[in-house]
Parts: C-alpha cells; structure tokens; sequence
C-alpha cells in the first residue's frame, strides 16, 4: 500500500513535466530594428516634451514596434547647434529644435523678423509643402540631413531683468546688453530696437543671465523664457520678432536607407504631429504669456500700431542686409511681403 500511494503523486508530476515539455514556450517579443536617439531642448514635462514623447510613441505603434527611439530632453546630447551637426554626421539620429546657421546662412531664412504678423501669416507659411518649408527641406538636404516636419512654437520677444526706457519706442536707446542667437538678423533686430547685442548660445543664457554677462534675452517667447529663465527676468517684451518654428529632423543617409513603407510611418507621424501643434500653438501661447504673469514678471504689451512699427523698423534695417547674405531666395521673402 505504502509503495502505491508514493507511486501516484510520482506519476502526477511525470505527467505535469510532460504536458509542460509538449506545450509550446511564449513566443518572444521580437527585437527592434531600428534603436534610435531624438534630441529636443526644453526640460521634460514640457509641451514639446509630451508631443516628442507622442510622436515617438506613435512610431513604435505604427512600425509595430520595428522602431524604438529614446528621448534626450534638456539639451542633455548638447545645445541644438551641438546636435544638430551631430545629426549631420549620424552621431545622433533625429533631432526636434530650432536651427541655426553656422554651417549655411540661408537656414535664417526662417526666422527673419517683420516676416510674419499673425498666426493665419504662420500657418500658411510654415505649414508643410508651402515654398518656405520647400526651400528649408532643400538647404536641410544640403547639409546632410532630412526634414520631415515642423513643430510651431511661438511670436517671439524680449526677456528683461531690468525696465527699459521707453519700451514702445525703438529709436530711444536702452544701453541694456542682450543675449542673441548666434545669427546675424537676431543681431541686426536687437540693434534695430535700441539694445546691445550679444551672441551667447540658448543653453548658456541662464548663466550669462545669473551672473550678469547679459541683462536679457531674444530668441525665444514666452514659455520659452518660463521654462529656462523665469527666476532672473523681470519683464516680458512680446515684439512679435521673428515666428519659432521647430523642425523635426533625421540624418539623410539614414532616411535613404529605409523602406518606402519605413519611410512613410516616419512622415505621417511628423505630419500628425505638426498639424496637432497648429491646432493649439495659438492657444499655448497665451497661456504662457499668462503664467509669466502669475509668477510676476511683468507682460509690457503694445498696440497693433506698434507692434507694425517694430516690424517696419525690422524691414528695413534687417532685410536688406539679410539679402546680401541670403541671396536670390530672399526674393521669395520679400514678393512674400508685397
């Protein structure tokens, strides 16, 4: 008796182990065929931050997840400059950010101040398949790199630590040093309005703010400046500068080498996202500039007159040296503007 009751749970475990022989194991999650790195500036939690987050989400869900991209907010690969020629060179794959022109002037063909005045002007300027992202998606294949689509940021204006004098006014001097981008129509628009332009790269702003290098900023707007410096400045200047639009970027050797249909899940998802941001960037704006109230820095307003002012003051300070530098594709700029 003893010998049958031990033989039963043996024979229950021989044919637990064989049942669990015959089954089939899981089926693994297959590997990703593209691992890749995007770049963006602003700190996480931001609103560019949440749609890159989107936009790479969406990839890995489209591509079934084929392709599987890791997010480096904060600049934490290098200023956008940094990283955008590492794109260039394939270091980095993907980059989300402004651009500059240190390795072709033209790129500031994009950011020319008293080009744009409202939001309608934007969308139908910058919007994917207008002539101005046709000539940027041409002078980006110049540089090695494929542009996909654009992320509009904002109208553009001064961040200040100190009151200027006479602030409605650009003839009247302020004698106050600003940060510019290391472009020459940002240097050419603070001097046009009566400050002292410095160059100084984004990601040293806060620095150069803290430690009294400068006493303000241009080249970003509202949230811009309540993201990155809104404990050292004291007054906000909404000029309507330039308009900031952000490009999302890849290597083009990279591009060339995928699929049509890899190719296409990319596009679709920088084409979604673009018109997402249209659809609320207006919006965001304003809520911006409301939350640099809340933490009290003060919002200096103008008038539509004014604000003309500033933009006839930038046509014809700015412009014509632009073209001297731009060259004939400042023509489509200025019959843009007739």
């Amino acid at each position: 008796m003893k010998k049958r009751i031990l033989l039963v749970p043996l024979a229950l475990i021989l044919a637990a182990s064989l049942i669990a022989c015959a089954a089939p194991a899981p089926e693994a999650a297959p590997a990703p065929a593209y691992s890749w790195k995007i770049a963006h500036i602003r700190p996480t939690g931001t609103d560019i931050d949440k749609d890159v987050t989107w936009l790479v989400d969406k990839i890995y869900e489209d591509s079934g997840g084929k392709t599987v991209i890791g997010i480096y907010p904060a600049a934490s690969l290098g200023d956008y400059l940094v990283v955008q020629e590492r794109v260039m060179l394939g270091d980095v794959e993907m980059q989300l950010a402004c651009v500059g022109t240190l390795w072709d002037v033209r790129m500031g063909i994009q950011a020319l101040p008293g080009v744009v005045a409202t939001w309608d002007d934007a969308r139908e300027l910058y919007t994917t398949g207008s002539w101005l992202m046709d000539m940027m998606s041409a002078i980006f294949a110049d540089q090695g790199l494929k542009l996909i689509s654009g992320w509009p940021v904002y109208f553009g204006g001064i961040a200040l630590a100190k009151e200027p004098p006479s602030p409605a006014d650009p003839d009247v001097p302020k004698n106050i040093k600003i940060r510019v981008p290391p472009m020459k129509s940002f240097e050419l628009y603070a001097e046009a309005m009566g400050y002292i332009a410095t160059p100084i790269p984004f990601a040293e702003l806060f620095t150069s703010l803290e430690s009294g290098i400068v006493d303000g900023a241009i080249g970003a707007g509202a949230e811009g400046y309540y993201a990155n410096v809104r404990d050292l400045i004291k007054y906000y200047l909404p000029l309507n500068d330039h308009f900031e639009m952000w490009y999302f970027y890849m290597n083009l050797d990279l591009w060339n080498s995928l699929s049509e249909e890899d190719q296409k899940i990319i596009q679709d998802a920088g084409l979604s996202l673009e018109a997402r941001r249209f659809a609320v960037a207006e919006e965001r704006e304003k809520f911006n500039e409301q939350r640099l109230r809340d933490y009290g820095i003060e919002v200096i307003t103008f008038t539509d007159a004014e604000l003309a002012r500033f933009s006839d003051k930038a046509r014809d300070y700015v412009l014509p040296e632009m073209r001297e530098d731009i060259g004939p594709a400042m023509d489509e700029v200025l019959g843009w503007l007739k």
